[in-house]
């Protein structure tokens, strides 16, 4: 039986004055809709207790299991206006699928694609005034949030026999608000993200904390942010701290480092896969040695690289540094041609501004 999320609205929204002036300047994970959405998992009783209510302070015990064994895991994506005012989402069960692969990685308990898909849709026509105004070329969206985590108060060592699902929901600017520039980055050889048999494939927490040191790293070096290698050694690419990369090779091939358990899986990974063949390109999933970017960009056989994700869809990679080195494949008068084109394709089909032909968008109101 599918959940049914009662509706418990707030008497004291946000003014239309005050929500007008956020959405004016929004920025990325500063503020926070009216509502958000609860529901509770017990093992004697299954999910219940799903709801909209009040945006605020979850109250936990200092024993809860998520504080002690990190027991928890999240997705992100995004709720676009199109022109016609309606609401809708970017592949939904492509983020419930990897959120109930992520469960069984961190033995919590699995939220049903149609429930997990319906919360979005209660909380987004709820919050609806939330998301921002279509526009003409704007990237603004209200960004979801949709997490679980171990609540049960208990300091053994197994997994939690009770669990909170929320999700909240932050609006979002334009990631580049002066327009699209390439990052620069450090090849972080004294931290890895994720190791063999480890979570690496699953969205939880630990995952972005294990990155940040050497994150860290990086910015010490003068990069924008850090690329991880294998942890056994040190050799193929792996990805970011929070997204995937692709190599474009001057003989039409676009390639991306192979699943191999210590990847996230990404939703906009997936899709740039399928877009490069409507570009005519060869999408390629195989382990990629750090050696062959280096030499790729030297000798100009790779041609454009960029990363991927939710909340910058495209970004194109300048740079490379290491310990000792440095490599750059952008020569005078680079175009980040196919990473561009691609970015723009998915835009518009996100706004609607073009024609869904995958089948990728769902409306949530």
């Amino acid at each position: 039986m599918s959940l049914s999320f009662s509706s418990n609205p707030r008497q004291d929204r946000a003014s239309v004055a005050d929500r007008a002036a956020i959405l004016a300047n929004p920025g990325f994970g500063d503020h926070f809709s009216d509502h958000m959405v609860l529901a509770k998992w017990s093992q004697d009783e299954g999910w219940h207790d799903a709801e909209v209510t009040a945006f605020g302070p979850i109250q936990m015990s200092p024993a809860a299991a998520v504080l002690h064994y990190a027991q928890e895991i999240f997705e992100g994506m995004k709720a676009y206006r199109h022109a016609d005012g309606s609401v809708w989402t970017f592949r939904p069960e492509a983020n419930a699928a990897r959120f109930a692969r992520s469960a069984k990685r961190l033995a919590l308990p699995v939220l049903p694609e149609e429930d997990f898909v319906d919360s979005l849709k209660a909380l987004v026509q709820t919050d609806i005034d939330w998301v921002p105004e279509a526009a003409d070329g704007a990237e603004t969206s209200l960004y979801l949030r949709p997490f679980m985590f171990a609540s049960e108060a208990f300091l053994g060592v197994r997994p939690s026999k009770e669990v909170t699902y929320c999700v909240i929901a932050s609006p979002a600017g334009s990631y580049f608000p002066g327009g699209v520039k390439p990052v620069s980055l450090w090849i972080s050889n004294d931290y890895a993200r994720a190791g063999e048999g480890g979570t690496g494939a699953a969205k939880c927490g630990g995952n972005y904390a294990s990155s940040l040191a050497g994150q860290l790293e990086g910015i010490a070096a003068g990069c924008d942010q850090a690329v991880f290698l294998d942890s056994s050694t040190h050799t193929y690419i792996e990805e970011l701290g929070g997204m995937n990369l692709f190599f474009v090779y001057k003989d039409g091939r676009i390639v991306t480092p192979e699943l191999t358990g210590t990847i996230l899986e990404g939703v906009t990974r997936s899709s740039i896969l399928e877009l490069a063949k409507d570009l005519g390109l060869e999408p390629q999933e195989r382990r990629i040695p750090i050696q062959e970017w280096k030499d790729g960009a030297e000798s100009g056989e790779i041609t454009e690289i960029f990363a991927c994700g939710t909340a910058a869809v495209i970004t194109p990679v300048g740079e490379l540094k290491w310990d000792g080195g440095s490599c750059d494949h952008r020569v005078e008068g680079h175009r980040d041609e196919i990473a561009m084109k691609i970015r723009k394709t998915l835009l518009d089909i996100q706004y609607g501004r073009t024609e869904d032909t995958h089948g990728w968008m769902t409306r949530l109101a």
